[in-house]
């Protein structure tokens, strides 16, 4: 097991050297001179110059390659473009906003997926089946836009059960009262995929030799369908997961923007706006590296969940 996680983490450094020279060569090469940009409509060559020393644009591309090198090992990507906010300084205090709804929404909506998956697997073939599937493609076909504002004009506005927007320093009172709507919004977006996913996930393996032997053994369908057909469907559910999880890094964009939530989401967004570099870079390089250490942690939930499973 030490063995495979060294190797596996090893593995890491190269697809990591892949990720920072393309993203080196999308922002420095095929980007543009983001002089220009900070500079705005009214400049001179001295200030793009002057800009440009300072960004440190102005060397050699190798100069420019090791430099970026230095700040994906370090984890130092500097200071914003727009705020001269330190880049570091963003994530620590965006990241748990972020958090605070991705999470509890993460957690939430594996639970009820996998329950309700389970319930019309069940009954699979049945009227209830039927209607679930149907329920959940239209579902599935409405906009997250119209989510949030069905959502804020009945349960914010009309019941005001929730606020619209705001965020505070308190922890309880940003995950019980802020965070409550984005979250019960973004649970009722993403059930119907999920659930869609982990019945398929099921029923494959309803259909293995193993569940016909063990209903023969005169085993109880229950324990069938929540030991063995659940256990073996787990494996999937879990890869679902696992690719999941990097999201949590910037979380939800519109839900965030809409809110007004201080997360990366929304600080993501700005950057893009402003055409902020460093911050945009930054994010790339910690998502691809969180997903790299979430398949690494999908692998290794394989074997916990299933002996048999062997990591080579």
């Amino acid at each position: 097991m030490l063995a495979y996680i060294v190797r596996r983490l090893w593995q890491i450094l190269p697809t990591m050297a892949g990720v920072i020279l393309l993203i080196f060569f999308l922002f420095n090469v095929v980007g543009g001179d983001p002089a220009y940009l900070l500079a705005g409509k009214i400049s001179n060559p001295e200030q793009i110059a002057n800009i440009r020393k300072q960004l440190g644009i102005d060397e050699p591309y190798w100069m420019q390659l090791l430099i970026f090198v230095k700040q994906v090992v370090t984890f130092d990507f500097g200071a914003s473009w727009s705020t001269n906010e330190v880049v570091s300084q963003i994530f620590a205090t965006r990241l748990p906003a972020s958090l605070m709804i991705g999470i509890p929404l993460l957690i939430l909506e594996t639970i009820i997926a996998v329950c309700i998956a389970l319930a019309v697997a069940y009954v699979r073939g049945s009227f209830t089946d039927r209607a679930a599937m149907v329920t959940c493609t239209v579902a599935q076909s409405v906009s997250i836009l119209v989510y949030i504002i069905v959502f804020q004009y009945v349960l914010a506005y009309k019941f005001g059960w929730f606020p619209v927007q705001g965020w505070g320093d308190n922890f309880f009172e940003n995950l019980f009262k802020y965070a409550a709507l984005p979250i019960v919004i973004a649970l009722v977006v993403s059930l119907a995929p999920n659930i869609r996913l982990y019945r398929t996930f099921l029923l494959d393996e309803v259909n293995q030799d193993y569940v016909r032997t063990a209903r023969a053994k005169g085993l109880s369908e229950n324990r069938v369908m929540f030991v063995h057909v659940l256990r073996n469907a787990s494996i999937p559910i879990i890869t679902n997961l696992m690719i999941q999880l990097p999201g949590l890094l910037v979380g939800l964009f519109l839900i965030e923007r809409f809110f007004s939530v201080p997360g990366i989401g929304r600080e993501v967004i700005l950057a893009v706006e402003r055409s902020d570099f460093p911050v945009i870079k930054a994010v790339t390089v910690y998502v691809a590296l969180a997903t790299m250490l979430a398949n690494l942690a999908a692998d290794l939930l394989y074997k916990a969940v299933d002996p048999r499973v062997e990591l080579k």
